[in-house]
């Protein structure tokens, strides 16, 4: 019952943030650490709307895994903003933090990307594929391999696949596991590569245009707030949440990033 009061007077507090004229904050910052794209975008561009209601956003940008999520952790961000449930999950597991989801916000798709060949069909056979490395992301990595018909997975091993759960691969393809920030990178050194859709959009790619096969957008993979857990009903973590729900950070989301690149999950 107390947690249940102590939700509701959250969610009050945070619709006192955005009534009219209403300025709750007295010069209140949130630190919060973001993926340059399209996360970082999307912050710059609710900054203003929560400026108005007292609320100061620090931006940091980073590519860090590492580095944001134990920013959070230890209480030198409030927030981050880069990764989807899963992975934070996942972190949580192996690390030991406390991390939770303060909101759901879009779903970047994967996709296999190549400067070699134009289509699935010209890899030929031995051919090398980079993969991300973590746990998470190799799973999604190998599913979408599966779906392009490269490989097929022992059907019990799901969004938990790794390379053992491999049953037929089909063209014999040495599949290597690197660190997902350097996938774009070492992109020219492979003959494809499944890369995630933040590290694909801060290179210049695009899973519609450049992508040999895309994941499809009915997946678990949605990009959240996280923070550490306690700190969800932080009023102006429920005021962050919120103005990214709003409908100008959608217009934004279906005008820069067209043909599914980003989905809202809002």
């Amino acid at each position: 019952m107390k947690k249940l009061l102590s939700i509701i007077l959250a969610v009050l507090a945070a619709q006192l943030i955005f009534a009219a004229g209403a300025k709750e904050f007295d010069s209140a910052t949130l630190v919060v650490g973001a993926a340059p794209k399209p996360h970082a975008e999307m912050l710059r561009l609710i900054a203003p709307d929560l400026a108005a209601h007292g609320i100061k956003l620090e931006i940091l940008e980073a590519d860090d895994a590492e580095k944001l999520n134990m920013g959070v952790e230890s209480g030198q961000l409030d927030a981050n903003f880069f990764q989807h449930a899963p992975f934070m999950e996942a972190y949580n597991e192996e690390h030991g933090t406390h991390l939770v989801s303060a909101g759901r916000i879009h779903i970047e798709p994967i996709a296999i990307y190549s400067s070699r060949v134009v289509s699935i069909r010209d890899l030929k056979n031995y051919a090398t594929i980079a993969i991300p490395d973590d746990p998470t992301n190799t799973a999604r990595a190998l599913l979408l391999l599966q779906t392009a018909g490269l490989i097929e997975l022992a059907p019990e091993a799901g969004n938990k696949a790794t390379l053992q759960d491999i049953t037929n691969n089909i063209k014999n393809a040495r599949l290597h596991a690197i660190p997902s920030e350097k996938l774009t990178e070492e992109l020219p050194d492979f003959d494809a590569a499944v890369i995630n859709g933040n590290h694909a959009l801060a290179a210049g790619l695009s899973a519609a245009r450049d992508g040999l096969a895309v994941e499809d957008k009915d997946v678990p993979y949605v990009n959240v707030v996280t923070v550490k857990e306690g700190r969800q009903n932080d009023p102006r973590i429920i005021a962050l949440v919120k103005a990214l729900h709003s409908k100008k950070i959608k217009r934004f989301i279906n005008n820069k990033y067209p043909a599914g690149e980003v989905i809202c999950a809002f």
